[in-house]
């Protein structure tokens, strides 16, 4: 007899749990949503179909393409068009040079006379290898280290708008341990990083360098590493949802959409006992080991009674909410249309736009299937920005289409327009969260065959969720 496994949350990460668990033990998968992938999803817009969250896989890390592979999309695997980072700062938009590490220059120098930087910010970024430098000794906020190795500028118009992409976060609150840690790495011994981020640099495409972060869930690709594979994202033809949809397909779980789980409990004999609600009325099974896919502040409430250590650590991770504007524009009728894959936005600048994602520029199967549209996506929200996201839907697209038309040109009035919002969607990795998750482990290993995995622990990227999705299937079945 196969062990039975229930897996609570039908996002990617606990897709990825039933698909590593598919061999070894039967596995039911409880979603409370509609349909499962999370933010994984893939909808019908101006007549194609378009991603409402993620929209790329990353490249640099391996589980999500590989995992892409495995379950038979390998041959829809595709790559953005060339591009660099392009950033809408000082009312321009603005390339920002190859060679940087989350918006950490590699060659100060390719900055000067660019427009991001000052002439007195280039300068300054440029004493970093001069500065003395003691070791990295615990953790501390991603502003703290950087401004006093580079200055405000860096980080005000460098790293805050790509830390914004990926985490919806602010430098001066999210933790360099956990959302920069190659950086971290190189503080830890006490020396400057440009000789060493310019040493990795120079060891071209085979050097160990790899980005410092997570790829984006939203917006476009943000980090050009210092050397490394040429392209750091892949996207699915027809959308990432599909890469869902084939891992929960290929996983052979019976899943259940609209189910609810609202308590668990172990057994005498260390099955696990599942309550939930369901359309038709409470739902009770039992298994012998459980995976909890689950955002933290929903894992947390479950881990309350039993783990009250790990549930109220997860209950103090903060989270962020954003949403996402997409918009068609007719080719016929914009006066301009932008080049490039779009662009990210300091929050210096006072915009209510964070990114951009030129989507119709940057996919060739999407540019290829609307040729009369120019079709982008628009993001808000970080951390303590709750003001645009309490605006109508209307009102937000105005507002998105107003601030594009200032960054990008003319595009005239958008055909179709789209407004999708993810409360609470982006944990936030302050600073001591390596340790808060660390003790969040430590108290729920106490529990019998119990797996935790999602983008509270280790990542907020698709590849990363994959990573303790696998992970938290293979605990759980070593322990049954």
């Amino acid at each position: 007899m196969k062990p039975s496994v229930i897996v609570v949350g039908g996002g990617i990460s606990g897709l990825a749990a039933a698909w590593e668990l598919r061999d070894e033990a039967d596995v039911t998968v409880l979603e409370s949503g509609s349909r499962v992938g999370g933010k994984l999803r893939t909808t019908a817009f101006a007549g194609v179909p378009v991603d409402e969250g993620a929209e790329s896989l990353m490249a640099l890390r391996p589980e999500a393409v590989r995992l892409a592979r495995e379950v038979g999309l390998g041959g829809e695997l595709c790559d953005p068009a060339a591009s660099p980072t392009t950033l809408w700062s000082g009312g321009a938009l603005r390339p920002l040079p190859a060679g940087h590490v989350m918006g950490v220059p590699a060659d100060p120098a390719a900055l000067a006379g660019t427009g991001l930087l000052s002439p007195e910010g280039v300068e300054r970024a440029a004493r970093e290898a001069e500065l003395p430098a003691a070791p990295l000794a615990g953790d501390c906020s991603v502003a703290a280290y950087l401004t006093d190795r580079f200055g405000r500028e860096v980080v005000d118009r460098l790293v805050e708008p790509l830390l914004g992409g990926v985490y919806a976060g602010r430098a001066d609150l999210l933790s360099l341990r956990a959302t920069m840690p190659r950086l971290a790495a190189i503080a830890e011994h006490g020396t400057p990083l440009l000789p060493t981020l310019a040493r990795l640099r120079s060891a071209g495409p085979a050097g160990p360098a790899r980005p410092a972060a997570d790829a984006p869930a939203a917006g476009p690709a943000g980090t050009t590493p210092p050397a490394g594979p040429a392209v750091a994202v892949q996207g699915v033809v027809g959308g990432t949802g599909r890469f869902a949809q084939a891992v929960a397909a290929a996983s052979g779980a019976r899943i259940l959409t609209r189910t609810t789980v609202r308590a668990l409990s172990p057994g005498p004999s260390g099955r696990w006992r599942v309550r939930a609600d369901t359309a038709d009325g409470p739902l009770t099974l039992t298994a012998d080991a459980v995976v909890l896919a689950l955002p933290a502040f929903a894992a947390a409430e479950l881990l309350l009674p039993h783990a009250p250590l790990a549930g109220e650590e997860l209950a103090g991770i903060p989270h962020a909410s954003t949403a996402v504007i997409t918009l068609a524009f007719s080719r016929a009728h914009a006066q301009h249309l932008p080049e490039g894959n779009g662009f990210l936005v300091p929050p210096v600048d006072g915009r209510t736009l964070k990114a951009a994602s030129f989507l119709s520029n940057k996919w060739a199967w999407l540019g290829a299937a609307a040729p009369d549209l120019f079709v982008l996506r628009a993001s808000v929200g970080r951390i303590g920005e709750e003001a645009p996201l309490r605006l109508s839907d209307r009102d937000l697209v105005r507002r998105a289409v107003g601030e594009l038309h200032r960054a990008a040109g003319p595009l005239g009035e958008p055909v179709a327009a789209r407004v999708t919002r993810w409360d609470r969607g982006l944990p936030q990795y302050g600073v001591g969260h390596r340790d808060r998750v660390a003790r969040i482990r430590e108290a729920a290993a106490k529990l019998p065959r119990l797996g935790l995995c999602g983008a509270a622990y280790e990542g907020v990227g698709v590849a990363a969720c994959v990573a303790t999705g696998r992970a938290a299937a293979r605990e759980v079945l070593a322990a049954v």
